[in-house]
């Protein structure tokens, strides 16, 4: 009797849980277990992403119309994917422009170059010339390409693709622990917006 009583308690465990991962499901997002520490000030967003991938070129206009008006109390942070060496140099590419001035506007040229342009950006040389033609200080950028900290960077953003479990991009992870991939542009951005009020609730009651 002992053995039938904790089989139908473990039964119930799990069907409570499928049932719960089967509403955060429909309702757009996923839970990341296990969690990741986030920002104790704001509500981290982060997007992993990669300037090669067509669904990201999709989700980055809206993203970006996003970010320009989102909520003081959020941030949104761009994680470059590296899932293999080849994807290394448009990772580099990423945090060499971030430090330079017009970031946005190169952040653009780059997207727009791999998907409506067709440029073949795949090595230094190849990317320096193309950020060089669109107003990029060629110098610099090859400076910030190669600099000391870029190697620490690098192994951070492969550091965190195995931490938050990334299997695909975009994935936007919202506060550490809310899973949003998949989606078409617009309903990433209504999933997003109801994950932040919901871990802005939740942050609230701490």
């Amino acid at each position: 009797m002992r053995n039938v009583i904790k089989s139908l308690v473990v039964a119930a465990a799990l069907l409570f849980g499928s049932t719960a991962c089967s509403e955060e499901a429909n309702q757009g997002y996923t839970m990341l277990v296990p969690a990741q520490p986030a920002g104790a000030k704001k509500i981290e967003v982060l997007e992993f992403f990669s300037y090669g991938c067509s669904h990201c070129f999709h989700l980055h206009h809206d993203l970006g119309a996003w970010a320009k008006k989102m909520p003081k109390d959020v941030e949104l942070v761009y994680v470059p994917v590296i899932f293999r060496d080849s994807a290394e140099p448009l990772a580099r590419t990423y945090y060499a422009l971030e430090s330079m001035p017009n970031f946005e506007k190169m952040h653009d040229a780059v997207y727009r170059g791999m998907h409506v342009e067709n440029a073949e950006l795949f090595d230094l040389d190849s990317i320096a010339s193309f950020v060089a033609k669109r107003g990029a200080d060629r110098t610099k950028f090859t400076a910030a390409y190669n600099s000391f900290s870029m190697s620490s960077r690098i192994s951070r953003a492969k550091q965190m693709i195995r931490s938050y479990a990334i299997q695909g991009t975009p994935t936007l992870i919202v506060d550490g622990k809310y899973v949003i991939t998949g989606l078409q542009p617009a309903d990433t951005i209504r999933v997003l917006d109801a994950v932040i009020a919901k871990a802005r609730k939740e942050r609230g009651k701490k």
